[in-house]
């Protein structure tokens, strides 16, 4: 397999498993990551045994593993959920795709009824994902479900829920796992401070990047209007949010752009300002996105694996466009010759 990437089962590597001609991972911000993989389908085998295989069999746990100097990295531990056969007579051309999804995708399964009461939302995020037997990785949130005012009503999956609970604070809900097997459950702000993963440049002597599209649209609002009546004390709730609390990715922020002002009026239940605040920064931030790239690079000339809730710099785009972005996609693709790496970039600035 290309760049002597590894097929493990159950958390261990498989050699059999090592003849993939494809693998295709695909992760997004705040997403289930995605997985597709590829085998040629030999017919002389009588009863074409790689079809009945169950280490590709439903619910089978695969990895794939990427060798980086020395160091191995998950791109994608999960259960298998499908497959495609695609089968020509006389056997060439003939091949297996395994479709599967981290390990958020079993949160997935169940629909539950219940009340959480007296908790935050991230307790319960902390909780449901120790259910699923995931490593809690859980920044704390404001807003509490109050018996006495308003609980947290659950009428979805674990999943959906703690979707609705991310979109509700700014925040996103994302699953990792290490070469070790150990998996984690992010819920958080995207992470957009500290030194960026790697460089990438264009119009360089050894440019990373062979073509960029990227574009903009500022008609997004800059300011969020927020505002309730307290149920048990009828006194006015002011959440609005006039600034996003991530850190800025350039030097202007969408409001010194445009140098106007564009606002929208946020109505949700909401008990307390610190969770109508949440919701209206939550908002802002989502909309302050207005910048975005796309470009294709390969693990060769880049060094290092490009993962989505990253930073990244980009160098050679002129002055405005060039410096940090955070990395909203990436679909890996592995042959039997390159791993290629398309990105979505997003920024929420640009340089004056």
């Amino acid at each position: 397999m290309g760049l002597g990437a590894h097929i493990a089962v159950d958390g261990r590597v498989d050699a059999e498993l090592a003849g993939a001609s494809q693998v295709e991972v695909y992760e997004r911000l705040g997403e289930t990551t995605t997985f597709r993989i590829r085998y040629d389908v030999d017919i002389g085998k009588g009863d074409l045994p790689r079809l009945a295989d169950e280490r590709l069999g439903p619910g089978s746990m695969l990895s794939v593993l990427v060798p980086v100097k020395g160091t191995s990295h998950c791109l994608v531990m999960g259960p298998v959920q499908g497959q495609r056969i695609h089968l020509v007579h006389g056997g060439p051309g003939s091949w297996l795709e395994v479709h599967g999804a981290d390990a958020s995708s079993p949160m997935d399964r169940e629909d539950r009824s219940a009340i959480w009461a007296d908790v935050s939302d991230s307790e319960v995020v902390a909780t449901l994902a120790q259910r699923h037997g995931l490593v809690p990785d859980v920044e704390s949130t404001s807003a509490r479900h109050s018996e006495r005012q308003h609980t947290l009503v659950q009428r979805e999956s674990d999943l959906r829920l703690v979707r609705r609970l991310a979109r509700r604070n700014g925040y996103l809900f994302w699953v990792t796992a290490n070469a070790m097997g150990v998996k984690t459950a992010h819920f958080k702000r995207p992470p957009l401070g500290g030194t960026p993963a790697v460089s990438l440049s264009i119009n360089s002597p050894s440019p990373q990047v062979r073509a960029l599209d990227l574009q903009w649209d500022v008609e997004r609002p800059t300011r969020i209007e927020a505002r309730q009546l307290d149920l048990n004390t009828k006194e006015a709730i002011d959440g609005g949010a006039e600034r996003s609390p991530l850190s800025q990715l350039g030097a202007k922020d969408l409001g010194s752009v445009t140098g106007e002002e564009r606002s929208l009026f946020l109505s949700a239940p909401a008990d307390d300002a610190g969770g109508l605040r949440a919701r209206a920064e939550g908002a802002l931030q989502e909309a302050l996105w207005f910048i975005r790239a796309r470009c294709e690079v390969r693990l060769d000339t880049v060094g290092t694996l490009v993962r989505a809730h990253t930073v990244v710099e980009l160098l050679g785009a002129g002055r405005r466009h060039s410096g940090r972005y955070l990395v909203a996609a990436v679909r890996h693709t592995l042959d039997a010759s390159l791993h290629r790496m398309e990105l979505e970039l997003a920024r929420n600035g640009w340089e004056a």
